[in-house]
């Protein structure tokens, strides 16, 4: 059996993986808004002497994904290798002037599985849903912050979705680099050197990182969700932009509860995607009569995809707790059993709870028939969330 499918007992606390699902010497930090996230990545790309190297779902046709796109041409015309795959159907937006002046500074450009049928490595079905950048193979960003005026500031004119993010400087940004180069290579058959500077440990984080691009890993990443509740002992704080679990996932929430696990799930209030957000909530009845928590954000739409177990293991990335994200899509995962970082982010959905609204299985039950009706109409649809 592969190790990322070992179980930990129950209620054990086992949250220790063996030495090469793991990268140690990492320095981290988190962050929860577009701009402090930009300003940071742009710092990077802008620093970077020898490659750029950014995957992302949704490339912006807005001021946001024009900022980018003249700091990766920059980048490129000063002689670092630049490299971008973008999510067709996402970046839908992205507009060709953008795109072409990226292309004449020497931007290497990937558009990952064309919607349209007539053109080559066309799909509908799965996409990149991953945001990774790589700069020099020695930093990385790695969340659910995609490159939007939605998750920039207000008073530059966007909607400041909170989201959950990571920048990782060390030997970790090289795993990250792994995953886009496995992706370009698989997509264009062409092959670029990467090699991991010996002996570059500015941390002291011990990072994994998980991707489900591989067959035989398609489930990698809900599994190490599943150990890490498994192994809970007091706490689990979840906050998920389209929580539509699986079986496997709900069974094991269900289960935590009946250790005596105080489990929480932060999700939005109102969504981008009112069809999944109705879809969601059909969900909830099954979790509250298993004693889970349900909080729905009241502000603008909450896009974070990240997780803490008893202030010891978490994860951030792009992975949805959905079938997109189980199934289909392009995800990719940090995480860790850094403290500090674990802390910093549950201090994070503490405040986000402050901002919500609990959801008792009293107020569940006095909702409106018109809810019930659009929730088992939406949930029929599910797997396609």
């Amino acid at each position: 059996m592969r190790k990322y499918l070992r179980r930990p007992k129950p209620g054990s606390g086992e949250f220790t993986w063996d030495a090469d699902e793991h990268v140690a010497g990492n320095k981290l930090a988190l962050f929860i808004r577009g701009k402090d996230l930009f300003a940071a990545m742009a710092e990077a790309i802008e620093a970077a002497a020898e490659s750029v190297h950014l995957e992302t779902y949704r490339f912006g046709g807005d001021a946001t994904g024009r900022t980018f796109a003249e700091l990766l041409a920059r980048a490129a015309k000063r002689g670092a290798r630049v490299r971008l795959i973008y999510d067709s159907l996402g970046s839908l937006e992205l507009s060709p002037v953008t795109e072409t002046l990226m292309r004449n500074a020497g931007v290497q450009i990937l558009e990952y599985h064309p919607v349209a049928p007539w053109r080559p490595r066309w799909a509908w079905n799965k996409r990149d849903h991953r945001k990774i950048l790589v700069c020099d193979g020695k930093v990385g960003f790695i969340g659910g912050m995609n490159l939007c005026d939605e998750h920039a500031p207000t008073e530059q004119g966007g909607l400041d979705w909170p989201d959950a993010h990571a920048r990782v400087e060390g030997p970790a940004a090289h795993e990250l680099e792994r995953l886009f180069r496995a992706v370009w290579h698989k997509e264009t058959a062409r092959w670029f050197n990467s090699q991991p500077e010996e002996g570059f440990a500015p941390g002291t984080s011990a990072v994994r990182i998980m991707g489900n691009h591989e067959f035989l890993k398609r489930f990698a990443i809900r599994e190490a969700y599943v150990n890490a509740l498994r192994a809970a002992k007091s706490e689990v704080s979840i906050a998920n932009s389209y929580f539509i679990p699986d079986w496997r996932v709900r069974r094991s929430l269900a289960q935590a509860v009946r250790r005596g696990v105080d489990v929480r799930v932060l999700v939005p209030g109102r969504s981008d995607i009112r069809s999944a957000w109705y879809a969601m909530r059909a969900t909830y009845r099954s979790l509250l009569t298993r004693g889970v928590r349900i909080f729905e954000w009241q502000g603008p739409m909450m896009h974070a995809k990240a997780v803490v177990v008893d202030g010891q293991w978490c994860a951030v990335g792009s992975y949805n707790l959905d079938h997109r994200s189980l199934r289909h899509n392009l995800e990719a995962n940090l995480q860790t059993t850094d403290t500090t970082f674990a802390a910093e982010l549950k201090k994070r959905f503490d405040l986000g709870l402050a901002g919500a609204k609990e959801i008792t299985l009293a107020d569940w039950n006095r909702r409106s028939w018109t809810e019930r009706g659009l929730e088992r109409f939406f949930s029929s649809f599910d797997y396609f969330f």
